[in-house]
C-alpha cells in the first residue's frame, strides 16, 4: 500500500511538471529580460529627458485619443448589437460570419481601410462621381493628427473580437433562460437587458475589454499605416527610440514603455473605482415597464460586414490594377503583372513560422489544461492585458544578452510568448465543458491518464482543438513587433513587409502582400474546418 502511495504521488509530481516546465521555458526568459530592458529607466535624468522631449506631449495625446476612443466604441459596437439582435436571427448570422472578419490580420485590415478612406480612396472616388471631383479632396482622413483614423480601425477591428467573446458568454444557457425570465415578466428587450443580462456580463468582460485597451496603447503596425506621422503615436516613437543604436535614446524608450504601463493601470483603476461607485449608487429597479425601442433601423451590422468586404475588395482590385488615377472608380486595366513579379519570400517565412510555432504550442496547451495549476491561467493571459512593448523590449533584451538575436530559434520563441495566450484562451472553454464522467470511465476500464487523454479525451476534443491550431497559426501571422525585434531584420514576413511597403512603395505590391497576409490565416481556419469535418462525420450522434 505504501508503494502505491509512493507512486501516485510521484505520478502527481511528474503531471505537474510535464504542464508546468514547457510554459517556464516560455516564460521564464523574459523575467530577466525585463530587468535588463527597462533598468535603464530608474535614471531620473531620463524621465526628464523624456519631459523635455517635444514630440512627448503630442504622441502620449494621440495615443490616450486613439485607444480610449477606440475601446469605448469598439465596445459600444459590440453591445449594441448584442442588445438588439441577441437572441435572433442577426445575431446567427453575425456568429457564421465573425470567423472570416477575424481571420484578417491587424495591418492588412489597416491597409485596406486606407485604401478605403483615403483622400484619394475608394469611397472620396465614389463621391468624386456624383460631384464631379478632378482631385482628392483636402481631408485629413487618415494619419491625421488626433490619430482619428487609427481609432476607427481599431473600434471596428476590436468589436469584432468582443462580439466574439460575447457570442462566447452568450451560448450558456443561464443567460437565455434569463432574457426568456425577463421577457415574460413583461419587461422590453432593453430593459432586459439592462436591468438582468448586463450587471452580470460586465464583470466577466473586464478582462477582453482590457485586453482591447492594452493593444491600442501599444498598437504599432496600424498606427504607422494610418497613425499621425510627426510624431507618431507614443507607441511608434517607443519603438523608433528602443532601435536607435544611440543608448540614451534606448534608455529614453524603456522609460516611455513604462508611461504606456501606468496609463493602462491609471485607467483600469479609474474605470474600476467609477464601476464600485454606479454599483453602490445606482438606484434600485422600480419594476416599471417601458415600451420597447425600435432601433432595428440602425442597420450597424450590415455597416459591419460591408467595412470588412469592401477592405478585402480594394485590395484585390489594387493587387490587379494596371493603372488607376483618380478619380476613377475602377481600374482602367487589370493584369495579373503584380501577382506574378511578387517576391514570395514573405510568404513562406510566414508560413513555415506560422506552422512550428502553432505545432509547438498546441502539446504545451494541453498538457497545461490538463495538469497545469487552474488558478495560474490568468498569469499566461498577461501577454494580452499588458502594452506589448516593454514586454518586446524584454524579449530583446534577452535575447541580446544569450546572443540568440537575429536566429529562427530566437524567432519562434519571441512568437511563442503571444500565441500561447491566445491558444489557451480559444481551448480553455471546451475543455471545462467536456463530460469529466468519460474519463472516470476510462480509468475505470484500466487506461492510466496519459493512454485516456489519448485516446478519449482529445479525439473527443478534435474540432475545438483543430480551431485552436488556427488560431495560434493566425496570431503568428499577424506579430510584427516580436518579428521585427527577434529576427533582426533577417527575417521578413508579409506583415512585416505590407508594413514596411506601407511607407511609400508600390500600392499594387502593398495589396499582394496584404492579401497574402489575409489568406494565411483564412486557409488555416478552411483547413481546420475541413479536417474537423472529416475526421468527426463518424462521430455525429456524440455529445
Amino acid at each position: 500500500m505504501e508503494n502505491l502511495r509512493l507512486r501516485d504521488v510521484g505520478w502527481e509530481s511528474a503531471k505537474f511538471w510535464l504542464a508546468v516546465l514547457p510554459v517556464l521555458l516560455i516564460f521564464g526568459p523574459l523575467l530577466p529580460g525585463l530587468y535588463w530592458a527597462l533598468a535603464p529607466a530608474l535614471d531620473a535624468s531620463v524621465w526628464r529627458a523624456l519631459w523635455l522631449d517635444t514630440q512627448w506631449p503630442q504622441a502620449l495625446r494621440a495615443t490616450l485619443i486613439s485607444s480610449v476612443l477606440s475601446t469605448v466604441l469598439a465596445f459600444g459596437i459590440a453591445a449594441l448589437l448584442a442588445t438588439l439582435h441577441y437572441p435572433g436571427a442577426v445575431w446567427a448570422a453575425l456568429q457564421r460570419r465573425l470567423p472570416v472578419l477575424l481571420s484578417v490580420p491587424h495591418a492588412a485590415f489597416a491597409i485596406g481601410l486606407f485604401f478605403l478612406i483615403a483622400p484619394s480612396g475608394w469611397l472620396a472616388r465614389a463621391v468624386a462621381y456624383f460631384v464631379q471631383w478632378t482631385s482628392p479632396p483636402d481631408w485629413a482622413t487618415v494619419q491625421d493628427p488626433y490619430g482619428l483614423s487609427l481609432a476607427l480601425a481599431l473600434a471596428i477591428k476590436e468589436s469584432w473580437f468582443l462580439l466574439w467573446v460575447l457570442a462566447a458568454v452568450l451560448g450558456e444557457q443561464a443567460v437565455s433562460r434569463q432574457m426568456v425570465m425577463g421577457r415574460s415578466l413583461g419587461y422590453s428587450r432593453a430593459q432586459t437587458w439592462m436591468l438582468i443580462v448586463w450587471p452580470q456580463l460586465l464583470p466577466r468582460l473586464v478582462w477582453p475589454v482590457l485586453a482591447v485597451f492594452a493593444y491600442g496603447l501599444s498598437v504599432v503596425d496600424m498606427a504607422v499605416i494610418l497613425g499621425p506621422g510627426t510624431p507618431p503615436t507614443l507607441a511608434v516613437l517607443v519603438w523608433h527610440w528602443l532601435t536607435d543604436p544611440n543608448p540614451e535614446l534606448q534608455a529614453r524608450g524603456s522609460a516611455a514603455s513604462l508611461v504606456l504601463l501606468f496609463v493602462l493601470l491609471g485607467c483600469a483603476a479609474t474605470v474600476r473605482g467609477a464601476w464600485w461607485l454606479w454599483q453602490h449608487r445606482r438606484p434600485y429597479p422600480m419594476g416599471q415597464r417601458r415600451a420597447p425601442t425600435n432601433l432595428h433601423w440602425l442597420k450597424l451590422h450590415t455597416v459591419l460586414f460591408f467595412t470588412g468586404y469592401a477592405v478585402v475588395a480594394v485590395l484585390l482590385l489594387w493587387s490587379l490594377a494596371q493603372t488607376w488615377f483618380f478619380p476613377a472608380l475602377l481600374p482602367d486595366s487589370v493584369s495579373l503583372q503584380t501577382w506574378q513579379q511578387a517576391d514570395w519570400t514573405p510568404f513562406w517565412t510566414t508560413l513555415w513560422l506560422g506552422l512550428a510555432v502553432s505545432m509547438l504550442c498546441l502539446p504545451v496547451v494541453l498538457l497545461w489544461l490538463e495538469w497545469g495549476p487552474k488558478g495560474l491561467n490568468v498569469l499566461l493571459y498577461l501577454p494580452l492585458v499588458l502594452p506589448a512593448l516593454p514586454l518586446v523590449a524584454g524579449q530583446y533584451a534577452t535575447l541580446l544578452h544569450w546572443q540568440l538575436d537575429g536566429t529562427a530559434l530566437a524567432l519562434v520563441w519571441s512568437h511563442l510568448l503571444w500565441v500561447l495566450p491566445y491558444m489557451v484562451l480559444t481551448l480553455v472553454g471546451p475543455y471545462r465543458a467536456f463530460d469529466a464522467r468519460l474519463m472516470v470511465t476510462a480509468r475505470a476500464l484500466g487506461q492510466s491518464p496519459w493512454r485516456a487523454c489519448l485516446w478519449v479525451k482529445w479525439p473527443l476534443l478534435v474540432r475545438p482543438i483543430l480551431a485552436t491550431l488556427a488560431v495560434g497559426f493566425a496570431v503568428s501571422v499577424a506579430q510584427y513587433l516580436p518579428t521585427l525585434f527577434a529576427g533582426g531584420g533577417r527575417f521578413v514576413t508579409v506583415t512585416t513587409e505590407a508594413v514596411a511597403l506601407s511607407a511609400g512603395g508600390n500600392r499594387r505590391v502593398l495589396a499582394v502582400q496584404a492579401l497574402l497576409q489575409i489568406a494565411l490565416p483564412l486557409a488555416g481556419f478552411g483547413l481546420a474546418a475541413m479536417a474537423a469535418y472529416g475526421l468527426g462525420r463518424h462521430r455525429k450522434g456524440l455529445r
